[in-house]
């Protein structure tokens, strides 16, 4: 697994930060169905049990937001990708479907609320380190086009910046040549459910990606 830290600039504003790391091989479909039917069914339990006002009250995004607020960041303006796509599932009663490897993370996350990274292991160089985008600092989001980063949480890697709990970048997403899959659960405070957000991910990674050789990996500040 490629080594992981936290900066010193967000630890000291987000001291409780915990990263659960996943990466294993991976075998990419642009589909898969029994994994959309597990969708599915989940944005009806959603739809059925939750509702738009109460989802900045789940614990994973309640903690979320007041990171992004001690980092300097909007998060009404920039949103979490977890709360993005919970919005888009009680409002349209759906989430884009992009791969299976992407579709899992999805489930995942708006299973647990936690704003996940997925990325494309073997495009990220050298070691990552978690830390705060800087003013102007070059990302390009997937489906956003250039995105303003700075004051948001970002991993970077020796290329720059790859990674947002508000949107993935297009240098390292998942694509049809991806073997290799890093996977970041991000909690920004002490949540118990986390455990179970890494354990659901190792099961559909398995089911679904046919996921292999996995190295899993708790990274914290304290």
């Amino acid at each position: 697994m490629h080594r992981i830290t936290i900066g010193k600039e967000i630890a000291e504003k987000v001291p409780e930060i915990v990263l659960s790391c996943i990466e294993c091989d991976v075998v990419y479909q642009e589909q898969n169905g029994d994994l959309w039917n597990e969708i599915g069914e989940k944005i009806k339990e959603l739809n059925s049990t939750l509702k738009v006002e109460e989802i900045s009250k789940i614990p994973a995004i309640a903690a979320s937001r007041r990171a992004y607020k001690k980092c300097g960041k909007d998060p009404a303006r920039y949103r979490l990708s977890a709360e993005a796509l919970l919005r888009r599932v009680l409002k349209r009663g759906e989430i884009y479907q992009v791969n299976n490897v992407v579709d899992q993370l999805n489930l995942v996350s708006i299973s647990s609320g936690f704003s996940i990274g997925g990325y494309d292991a073997d495009t990220i160089e050298g070691d990552i380190t978690f830390g705060i985008g800087a003013n102007n600092e070059p990302y390009e989001g997937i489906g956003r086009g250039e995105l303003n980063i700075e004051f948001m949480p970002v991993f970077r890697d020796a290329k720059g910046a790859f990674g947002t709990p508000t949107s993935d970048s297009v240098r390292t997403c998942v694509t049809n040549k991806t073997k290799r899959f890093l996977m970041i659960i991000i909690a920004y405070e002490p949540i118990q459910s986390i455990a179970e957000a890494t354990t659901q991910a190792q099961e559909l990674l398995t089911e679904y990606a046919g996921a292999k050789n996995f190295e899993l990996e708790t990274i914290q500040t304290i």
